[in-house]
């Protein structure tokens, strides 16, 4: 009944249009001077009308009711002018049904109602005009003639809406709804009352979310390990650690996010020891979850970072604990995570070495170039800058006077499944402290990767390295990945016998989707950062590295990764014996 009732409204104007042309004749006829003679008073309506409702008021008017006045003529006369027009028709050929306005020779653009008629014609069709091909539009108009122009015009409209309505329901249709609706009124209402509960419940949401910005994304990492082997085996025992990071991710023009990480841990790398029993310096076998630890799980904002578009630059900016992987491709997928907590197990599997050096707070801008319209897909370059103590007004310190690392990185894609990265880094490092500290800063113990003759700087005098890095990912099907890397490592010193060299390398296979869906078996080999011949240090062996794990995803949430590293030479010494580690990980994402 609504669209009936909508198409009426829709075709109304036809029967408004109507009247006022109904009206508008009868009008004319109203102001029309009283003659007694009727055939003086056919010459005067046939008159053109003014063009306002105003101006029919005449300035002398004869004292006589003029609403009367069209109907002063006596039927005698009426029926001789219905007769007359009847056998104008007679001795004419009959002319359908017109389709166009410009049919009628009497019409003209500058009358009045030509919008109107152009619409009762053209549009609707219900206008026929006389059979000579005149509308005559300033003579009188009769009652009949008013009857047979509105008649035709309803008809049109039912004719219309029939049209336009005949695939609606039916009545039987209407009455079959009715009996359903009273059939499953139960139910009817059950879900009203559901609809109504998530409304409120929605209401209350909106009302109590503490930002309109901001979403909260949060990881947990319960991880059961133990090491083995030799005196490395005796020294240690089987833990529980933990660590949880929450990030604050907040957006505030929908393409820009900015990132504030709180994170607590308890998790400790193993200490290593030797055939003599003695500690061993070295970070080999760090794991992911083992990074950046706060003791006894005391809670502290371990990252503020914020990504923002600039025209077709993606620009990187960050406060505290930002790393260069953070804004530049590792080549490493599905060992690389840019979170430790779903890829690899080890620091050293994850990435490149080289991406370990410095950290802290700083900016990267990445620019992309090259259409992609060849085999070569769009490229970009990649320059980034941290500074490990930026917030230290102290002497050599700060922004640009304290430990820093800058980054260059040029990023290339061949064909669909090959990705390519050349990257350089420069670092300047103040007196102690190492090469692959994460950002620790100025006499930092801190070391994430590698043994302590590629990591220990000088204690004496500051130190500058030039690192130069390939890194590459082939996926040759969706089922297989490949990927590796190989980092050189210059280190000067600016006092005597400072120098030194290391190399780092690595390959991986990674079998995504491996027996369910989302789940990862991934196998990594090579050396991690070495360097050799160096005073003071024992040990020029090539400390090698194995590592296997399998991810098994036991919900969009929730995935469990055993896996084990094997490290050859601890501390670059074959004298040591080979280690163990074997991990079991549990990862809950929020």
């Amino acid at each position: 009944m609504s669209h009936i009732l909508w198409k009426t409204l829709v075709l109304s104007p036809v029967v408004l249009g109507v009247t006022v042309l109904v009206c508008a004749r009868a009008m004319a006829a109203q102001v029309a001077s009283y003659s007694e003679d009727i055939k003086a008073k056919v010459t005067q309506t046939e008159a053109p009308i003014a063009s306002t409702t105003s101006r029919f008021i005449q300035t002398e008017q004869p004292k006589v009711n003029q609403q009367l006045v069209a109907q002063k003529t006596d039927d005698n006369n009426v029926l001789k002018e219905v007769n007359r027009y009847s056998s104008e028709g007679k001795n004419q050929n009959s002319l359908s049904q017109v389709t166009s306005v410009s049919q009628f020779s009497d019409v003209q653009p500058t009358d009045w109602a030509f919008q109107a008629l152009q619409s009762l014609v053209e549009r609707y069709g219900c206008i026929a005009g006389y059979p000579n091909s005149t509308y005559r539009g300033n003579r009188a108009l009769t009652r009949y003639e008013f009857a047979a122009g509105l008649n035709a015009c309803l008809d049109r409209v039912n004719e219309l809406i029939a049209t336009a309505t005949g695939d609606l329901v039916s009545k039987q249709d209407l009455a079959t709804l009715q009996r359903l609706q009273e059939e499953f009124s139960a139910e009817l209402a059950t879900l009203r009352g559901r609809v109504d509960a998530v409304e409120a419940r929605t209401a209350e949401l909106e009302a109590n979310q503490f930002s309109t910005t901001t979403k909260l994304v949060g990881e947990a990492i319960f991880a059961v390990n133990d090491i083995f082997g030799g005196n490395t085996g005796d020294a240690n025992n089987t833990v529980f650690q933990d660590r949880v990071r929450l990030d604050l991710q907040t957006s505030f023009t929908g393409k820009d996010i900015l990132h504030t990480r709180l994170a607590v841990g308890n998790a400790l790398a193993f200490n290593q020891v030797d055939n003599a029993g003695l500690p061993i310096d070295t970070a080999e076998g760090t794991q992911t979850f083992q990074i950046g630890s706060t003791g006894n799980n005391g809670v502290i904002i371990d990252w503020l970072a914020y990504y923002v578009p600039i025209g077709p630059v993606q620009a990187y900016f960050a406060g505290t604990g930002g790393i260069h992987s953070d804004y530049v491709a590792t080549n490493n997928p599905y060992f690389e995570d840019y979170d430790g907590g779903n890829g690899a197990l080890s620091t050293f599997a994850t990435e490149s070495a080289i991406y370990r050096i410095g950290g802290g707070a700083g900016a990267a801008l990445t620019l992309p170039f090259g259409s992609g319209g060849s085999f070569f897909k769009p490229s970009s370059l990649t320059i980034g800058y941290l500074a490990s103590n930026a917030n230290n007004p102290g002497p050599n310190l700060g922004l640009l006077e304290g430990n820093y690392a800058a980054l260059g990185q040029l990023n290339f894609s061949v064909g669909d499944r090959l990705s390519i990265a050349a990257t350089y880094v420069h670092g300047y490092h103040g007196a102690g402290g190492n090469l692959f500290d994460l950002g620790g800063g100025l006499a930092s113990t801190s070391r994430v990767v590698g043994t302590a003759q590629a990591n220990t700087l000088s204690t004496l005098n500051p130190s500058s390295s030039n690192s130069y890095g390939l890194s590459a990912a082939f996926r040759p099907s969706d089922k297989l990945s490949i990927s590796g890397f190989i980092s050189y490592h210059d280190v000067t010193g600016f006092g005597a016998n400072d120098d030194f060299q290391a190399w780092s390398y690595g390959l991986g296979v990674a079998l995504p989707d491996f027996g369910k869906k989302g789940n990862v078996l991934g196998i990594f080999a090579g050396a991690e950062p070495y360097a050799f011949n160096r005073p003071g240090f024992v040990g020029n062996d090539i400390p090698y590295h194995f590592e296997g794990f399998y991810k098994y995803r036991v919900s969009d949430n929730v995935s469990i990764t055993p896996g084990v590293i094997w490290l050859t030479s601890p501390g670059q010494n074959s004298n040591n014996d080979d280690a163990f580690i074997g991990t079991l990980r549990t990862t809950f994402t929020f």
